[in-house]
């Protein structure tokens, strides 16, 4: 018997948007920055398991879409931690445990990874590369995925440059004693809170690209 209890259902319904959204580029300052690339198929995190929209297949891969050395808060926040290389940088939605969603600034450098209010200029999480264990992902063609971090709590987010995020986070943690797993199925559980169980469940409805989001709590 499984020591997880189904409990509410939250039932989120995303439209995906017919065209990619459009970024100013920014210029690189103090802290580096990897340079922009296209995907090579050596470094495609999907591989046939995920459905891709067309727009996502053939991508540049720009890195740092909020010209991070241009906010004085974000150099403070990574200069402090000692970290001086961004490999991502751009705003997401943010699941709570209560399954609301709430805007965060992402960063990920050679280290770590940030979570950053930013109404408040204010760091809200650091995670550790090295204590990133895996990465769940739908087989549909949405924006959402989850890091799972086992000695803490998990992140349930959704952004347009998911496929970016993946291959940073991929290719940040190639050499470590684990690599990093990156697994794919319409169900899996994560950790909202220290005991607080999810499993979140994705179905397809009318269309190719759109998609409900069901995310149960469990205990």
């Amino acid at each position: 018997m499984s020591r997880y209890n189904r409990g509410n259902n939250r039932r989120v319904q995303i439209e995906e948007p017919s065209q990619p959204e459009k970024h100013d580029a920014g210029e690189n300052g103090s802290i580096g920055h990897r340079a922009s690339e296209n995907v090579t198929e050596g470094q495609e995190p999907f591989m046939g398991m995920k459905v891709r929209r067309k727009a996502s297949l053939h991508r540049d891969y720009k890195g740092d879409y909020l010209d991070v050395p241009s906010r004085p808060y974000l150099m403070k926040i990574l200069q402090k931690q000692g970290d001086n290389q961004v490999l991502f940088a751009d705003k997401v939605l943010k699941f709570t445990g209560s399954g609301k969603m709430k805007r965060r600034i992402l960063l990920i450098t050679d280290f770590a990874i940030y979570l950053v209010d930013p109404e408040t200029d204010s760091l809200k999480r650091r995670i550790a590369l090295a204590a990133v264990e895996k990465m769940c992902l739908s087989e549909l063609c949405d924006n959402f995925f989850a890091i799972i971090i086992p000695t803490e709590y998990d992140l349930l987010m959704a952004s347009t440059r998911k496929t970016e995020i993946v291959t940073v986070l991929v290719e940040a943690t190639k050499g470590a004693s684990e690599e990093l797993e990156v697994a794919f199925s319409n169900s899996f559980e994560y950790h909202a809170a220290a005991e607080l169980v999810k499993e979140v469940q994705f179905e397809e409805v009318e269309g190719p690209c759109h998609h409900i989001l069901s995310n149960n709590s469990s205990i």
